[in-house]
């Protein structure tokens, strides 16, 4: 069973989620073209460090008053009971369902503490976000659009599969994600990710000093070509 150490959470943490798209291409290979957010979305923070987590997984809508009958009090209860449990640290990855996503927002100075009290560390959205300044410290958000209202917005389901920013996840998906966007790591291969990391980096650093020598030329690349290839 995967177990995701503070050893592992640390080392991932220390890639930008680029470096960790390039090592899923040789650790995973299979995955190269897909398992990451395709269309953009606003980072709010983009100081803050890579973030590391087990998925939580919900929908929303917000353009229009919930129609589902029953005690709303309820749903949302249970909803942050599905957030509280399960292995930490989280990321919530919520999709919004609307004609026009982030039409409301759900995520502003309230829930950004809440989910950060349960453990959470960033959320990934289409939908929208406010309250930036006042957002909880050292939460991360990912979002389509910064916006003013929440509207109507509501949960409307959670713990089932999500696409968002044409990223495919599913509850329980070990996600990194920084200011560039966000890729799932497939837990069979996440403690091989920091060492490929570091072999592509040793690789890149020959390419790169021979390009900022004086004289570089297409032979010079040439050259730094075959000296990469041959590091292992």
């Amino acid at each position: 069973m995967f177990e995701l150490t503070d050893d592992l959470i640390a080392q991932l943490k220390a890639l930008d989620t680029p470096t960790v798209c390039n090592a899923l291409e040789i650790v995973a290979p299979g995955r190269r073209g897909s398992g990451f957010t395709t269309n953009p979305l606003v980072c709010v923070r983009p100081d803050l460090e890579p973030v590391v987590g087990f998925a939580r997984t919900a929908t929303l809508r917000a353009a229009h008053p919930n129609q589902v009958t029953g005690d709303p009090a309820y749903a949302r209860d249970s909803y942050f009971e599905y957030i509280d449990a399960g292995p930490k640290p989280s990321i919530v990855v919520i999709q919004d369902l609307d004609a026009e996503p982030g039409y409301g927002s759900f995520w502003g100075e309230v829930n950004s503490n809440i989910h950060k009290g349960l453990g959470c560390g960033a959320v990934i959205t289409n939908g929208s976000v406010r309250d930036l300044p006042d957002l909880a410290g050292g939460f991360q958000v990912l979002a389509d659009r910064v916006g003013p209202s929440h509207a109507y917005v509501h949960i409307v389901d959670f713990a089932r599969p999500v696409t968002v920013a044409g990223m495919a996840v599913g509850e329980g998906d070990l996600i990194h994600a920084d200011q560039h966007g966000a890729v799932v790591i497939p837990t069979e291969v996440a403690a091989d990710v920091p060492a490929a990391a570091a072999l592509i980096a040793r690789q890149e650093r020959v390419l790169i000093d021979a390009a900022q020598r004086p004289g570089f030329d297409i032979e010079a690349l040439a050259a730094a070509r075959v000296a990469a290839a041959k590091i292992t």
